[in-house]
C-alpha cells in the first residue's frame, strides 16, 4: 500500500547472475547465483517511497462476513485453503485461544473483533528485535510473552487460522520515522530515523 517511487538493488561481489522470480503469494523474490567462491557479501536496498498517512479502516467487509463468525462460500473456501491450515496446537496456544473465544459474543462485528484481537496482542505479547534467524512457534512467543515483529505476525496469523480466519504471513521493511509534529497524547515514537 506504500507505493514506490524508486528502488535500486545493489550486490557485491562481481561478477553474479540475478534472476527476479515471484513466489506462490506473488512476492517478488531476487535469486543470486555467484559462479566464483567470495569471502564477502553485500546487499544494498535503495528505496525512495510515498510515507503518507494511510487509514487502515479504508476497506469493505463482504455481507457474510460482517458478524463473527462466518462461513466463507464454497468456491473461496477453496482457494483460501493455504491460509486456513494451521501448525499443531500446543498448550499455550490452546489455552490462549479458549480465554478468548469465551470473550467473543455471538454475532460480534468481525472488524471490531480484529481490532481487540490485536489490541489484546499487543498488550500481552512485549516487542524486541530478534537477530537469530527464523521465526519462534506459537508456544514460544506466549510462553516468553516477547518476540519479534515477524514471531507476532506468526502467532496472530494462527490464531486467526484457528477461528476460522483466512491469513498469510508476509513480511516487509520496518521504516521508523521521527514524528515531524510531537504527539499530544501517549509516545512520540522513535528518536530517530531508522529502518529494519
Amino acid at each position: 500500500r506504500t507505493p514506490i517511487l524508486g528502488y535500486s538493488l545493489n550486490v557485491l561481489p562481481e561478477p553474479h547472475f540475478l534472476n527476479w522470480q515471484q513466489d506462490p503469494y506473488g512476492n517478488w523474490v531476487a535469486r543470486l547465483v555467484f559462479p566464483e567462491r567470495a569471502d564477502k557479501l553485500e546487499i544494498e536496498v535503495d528505496l525512495v517511497t510515498d510515507l503518507t498517512v494511510i487509514n487502515p479502516f479504508d476497506f469493505f467487509v463482504e455481507e457474510y462476513a460482517e458478524k463473527f463468525p462466518f462461513t466463507y462460500a464454497p468456491s473461496l473456501a477453496k482457494e483460501l485453503i493455504p491460509f486456513l491450515e494451521t501448525a499443531p496446537l500446543g498448550p499455550r496456544l490452546d489455552a490462549w485461544l479458549a480465554g478468548f473465544r469465551a470473550t467473543i459474543e455471538p454475532g460480534e462485528n468481525t472488524t471490531l473483533l480484529l481490532v481487540r484481537l490485536n489490541q489484546l496482542l499487543q498488550s500481552q505479547i512485549k516487542y524486541l528485535v530478534r537477530m537469530e534467524p527464523g521465526v519462534q512457534s506459537p508456544e514460544d512467543t506466549l510462553g516468553n510473552a516477547s518476540g519479534s515483529c515477524r514471531d507476532s505476525g506468526w502467532l496472530l496469523v494462527q490464531i486467526l487460522r484457528h477461528l476460522g480466519i483466512a491469513a498469510r504471513f508476509a513480511s516487509g521493511y520496518l521504516i521508523q520515522l521521527v514524528a515531524d509534529v510531537k504527539a499530544l497524547d501517549g509516545p512520540s515514537g522513535t528518536d530517530r530515523d531508522f529502518t529494519d
